[in-house]
Formats: C-alpha cells, sequence, structure tokens
C-alpha cells in the first residue's frame, strides 16, 4: 500500500512526513534542504514551545522565504566540516555573520554520499544523545529517498531526451509511449515544456536536480538547435539547451513553470562567464548594442563619426541610456539581445501525446527573447506574437535578396531606425520621439531605406516584408 502510494504521489509528502518526523522526535522544528542548500522541506513552528518564531535569525528566514541559501552562507557553514561528518554537528551562533541562533546539522547520507542537510535551532537544554542518534536513523531513510528520486529522475531524463531527439512519426511515438510508462498516471495530467537556452554548462554535474523545482517531472540537456529548435551555429555559437517537462494544477495557469524557468536561469547565470547578463551581446540590425556611431546616412541632425553626439544617433545614449549599453539593457536590442540566457514556455497541453510540439514552442519562444529582450528573460509562448510564425520559418527566410544592402554593417542605423517606424505602425510622431531624432532625420533616413531596399514604405505589403525580414533578422 506504501509503495502504491509513493507511486502515485510526489517526493515532496514523503520528505515532510519524515522532516516532522525528527521534529517530533527532537520537539523542535527541523527543515530539510538539499547539498545544494535549496530547501525540500520544513516543520511547522508551535506557537505554545519553547521557540520563540520572533528570534528567528535572517539566515533561517531567508532559507524558508526563498526556499534557498547563498553562496557565502553555504560556505560559511561547510567550514564546519558537515560535507564529511557522519553524526550531527554543532555549529555556535554568529550574529555577525546573521546566525542568531546556534545550529544542529544532522548530515543525510545514502552509502556514504551526502545527499544533504537536517537543520535545527539549538536550544537549552537541548535534545539527548539518545534523540540525535534516532533522528540520525531517519535521516538515513531520508538519504535513501534521496538517492531513489535521483535515480528516478534520471530514467526519467534518458525517456525525456528520447522524445526530443526522435524523428516524428512511429519513433516518436515511441518514445513518448515509454515516458508515459515511467510517469505512470501522472502522464495524464497537464503538462507543458520549459526550454532554457544557451544552457551554459555541458557537465552533467551541472544539471539541476528536478526536485528543486516545482512541479518538475523530468529535465534534460540536449543541444541547443536539436529536434525542433533552430541551431545557433548559423550565430556562430554552438551549446546546450536545458529542457524541462513541468506538470500544472491545470490548463489555466503556468505559473509552476514561470517559476521553475525563473530558478533555472538563476541557476545559468551563477554558473560561469558564458551565462548571466555579462556575457557580450552580438551586433543587431537596430544597432544599438554596438555603441557605434551612425553610418553617413544620419541626415538632418547627424554630428558626424567620432563627435559627441555619434552616441546619440544610434539610440545608445539621451534617453535610451549611457553610451555603450548591451542589447541586453536596451529596450531595443538586436539579435541575441538577451545577451546571455532566456527561457521559453509552452502551452499547457494535458497527456503527452503533443510533447514535441510543446518542445518546439518552448523553444521558440527562447529564441524569441534571446532575439528580443523585451519579451524575456521568460518568455510564453502564447505571448511573443509574431515571433510564433517568424521561429517556424527556415533560418535563409531572413535573407531575403531586398533586403541584402540594409542589413550591411554600414546601414546598421537605418535598419533601426525602419524597425522602430513599422513597430509603431508606420506613425512618424511616435518613431520620431523613439529614436529621438527630428522628424526631418526620420523622413531623410526612410527615404534611404526605400532606396537601399527597392521597397515602397506607403505600400502595405512592401512594409510586411520588410518587417518580417527585419524581425526574422534577429533570430
Amino acid at each position: 500500500m506504501r509503495e502504491n502510494a509513493r507511486v502515485t504521489s510526489s517526493y515532496k509528502g514523503d520528505y515532510q512526513e519524515l522532516v516532522d518526523e525528527i521534529s517530533e522526535l527532537l520537539g523542535a522544528p527541523a527543515t530539510l534542504e538539499n547539498r545544494n542548500f535549496e530547501l525540500i522541506a520544513f516543520g511547522a513552528y508551535d506557537s505554545e514551545g519553547d521557540l520563540d518564531p520572533s528570534a528567528l535569525d535572517p539566515v533561517r528566514t531567508r532559507s524558508i522565504l526563498t526556499r534557498r541559501s547563498t553562496s557565502a552562507v553555504r560556505h560559511w557553514f561547510e567550514g564546519f566540516g558537515i560535507t564529511r561528518a557522519t553524526g550531527p554537528v554543532r555549529i555556535p551562533r554568529t550574529p555577525e555573520a546573521g546566525v542568531y541562533r546556534g545550529r544542529i546539522c544532522l548530515p543525510v547520507r545514502h552509502r556514504g554520499v551526502v545527499l544533504g542537510y537536517v537543520w535545527l535551532l539549538d536550544y537549552e537544554p537541548g535534545p539527548t544523545e539518545q534523540q540525535l542518534a534516532a533522528a540520525m536513523l531517519v535521516t538515513a531513510r531520508i538519504g535513501a529517498l534521496l538517492a531513489d528520486e535521483a535515480q528516478h529522475g534520471a530514467d526519467l531524463t534518458r525517456e525525456l531526451r528520447a522524445v526530443l531527439t526522435a524523428e516524428p512519426g512511429w519513433p516518436r511515438d515511441m518514445a513518448v509511449a515509454e515516458l508515459r510508462t515511467a510517469l505512470g498516471v501522472r502522464a495524464d495530467g497537464p503538462h507543458t515544456v520549459v526550454c532554457v537556452a544557451p544552457w551554459p554548462s555541458a557537465d552533467p554535474d551541472d544539471t539541476p536536480s528536478v526536485r528543486t523545482l516545482p512541479g518538475a517531472r523530468a529535465l534534460c540537456a540536449i543541444p541547443w538547435g536539436g529536434g525542433a529548435s533552430h541551431t545557433l551555429k548559423a550565430a556562430g555559437e554552438t551549446g546546450q539547451s536545458l529542457v524541462l517537462l513541468v506538470s500544472l494544477r491545470s490548463t489555466d495557469t503556468l505559473t509552476p513553470a514561470v517559476t521553475a524557468a525563473t530558478r533555472l536561469l538563476e541557476r545559468a547565470a551563477a554558473s560561469g562567464p558564458s551565462g548571466g547578463a555579462g556575457r557580450p551581446a552580438t551586433g543587431s540590425a537596430r544597432g544599438g548594442a554596438t555603441g557605434q556611431a551612425a553610418g553617413p546616412e544620419g541626415g538632418v541632425g547627424h554630428t558626424g563619426p567620432g563627435s559627441g553626439g555619434a552616441a546619440a544617433q544610434d539610440g545608445t545614449a539621451g534617453r535610451d541610456g549611457g553610451p555603450g549599453r548591451t542589447a541586453a539593457g536596451s529596450p531595443r536590442g538586436g539579435a541575441g539581445g538577451g545577451g546571455g540566457v532566456a527561457a521559453g514556455i509552452a502551452a499547457a497541453r494535458t497527456g503527452l501525446a503533443e510533447l514535441g510540439t510543446a518542445w518546439a514552442e518552448a523553444s521558440a519562444a527562447a529564441r524569441a527573447a534571446l532575439a528580443e529582450p523585451r519579451l524575456g528573460p521568460v518568455a510564453q509562448w502564447a505571448a511573443i506574437g509574431p515571433y510564433r510564425l517568424l521561429t517556424a520559418l527556415p533560418s535563409q527566410a531572413a535573407h531575403d535578396p531586398a533586403l541584402h544592402g540594409l542589413l550591411s554593417p554600414a546601414h546598421r542605423e537605418l535598419a533601426r531606425t525602419a524597425e522602430v517606424y513599422l513597430d509603431c505602425a508606420g506613425q512618424a510622431g511616435r518613431t520620431a520621439a523613439e529614436l529621438g531624432v527630428h522628424r526631418q532625420t526620420l523622413y531623410y533616413r526612410l527615404s534611404r531605406v526605400e532606396q537601399l531596399t527597392g521597397l515602397d514604405l506607403d505600400n502595405g505589403e512592401d512594409r510586411l516584408l520588410l518587417h518580417m525580414a527585419l524581425k526574422a533578422a534577429r533570430l
């Protein structure tokens, strides 16, 4: 009966029961964290007991509220030898470190490997040795559960990867059937797919655990560009994408997926120089990412290369901010404008039959967020507008012959002007205000766009072609 219950329920309830058991044994509330100091479960406080909730220190409060600790806190506690300990470790109060109450750490191990920690606030007279010994027996059960979940997650990782890399048709149908069998009854509920790309590490040890992500059922890393996604090699980049299968409460809310995507982005930002907004942005059609002066097409009011107004001409100063801003910090960033990592979330579906389509949507949304920073860093498929169509086009579609000259580096500012003009529905006043230029400058630039492309900006189809090609160039 117990085994059947575990198949149809999440591990979270099992961890909570074991933490509550330790809290009852020791007469003090306990918390369980994994070895990365991410909160798994915590015991409730008894307002009539000896422990006053108001005595909680900042470290414990942050752990409970944010479900994680900072790296500084982690290193500080690890300095007391908890990673090597096989029994309880007492840690003294250190107010200057934000630790106002002493701690008792019970290492959680399985087959000699530390998998997590149970934490208690120390108090007088404190638990007896017999009580601590009984609690350590419970931590052994927690360790076995953590190891079992890790193994289960690894199996699902292989099966999810098989689905995403299988060819459409019967190979994918077979892979989906195997994943459905592994998930059991959970396979028939509402799901979505999250894609985080490019993932900054190919090291399997850097892949997060599904246990730390809300609603997560399976997670795997695959080459960015595999399956339904376009490859980054076209932009001179290679890498991995991280794909997550998330269970939802209903098809009406994507909240668990958004939360999971946000946590993965935080993890990516802390993983190294290739993650986070610190990554250099690539060049763009709009040119706001480069900090270079406008070309000779600057028109009326152009101050010329090397002058003090050059930055304002290409949109990297004035109302958009100071010189040298990257695309990640600019509302008009260019291709790869996220400057690092973005996440895409597919539409919600019931069951796994359309998992391949969901993966295509999630990867497309991630591409859109990388191309257009205002959509990210977490973009939902339903909210990326024209990029739903543009991401489905082959990469060569962006290279329409009419735009060959306009998309050259020498005419970057003209391309940016054209895109802003079309984004503003052809309204000259709005466009000039957005660019921070005089209307006469705008009209001059638009006439140059028409000369370079042979397109008529008074013709609806020509404007549609230009707009689509400029957006597609970002991808």
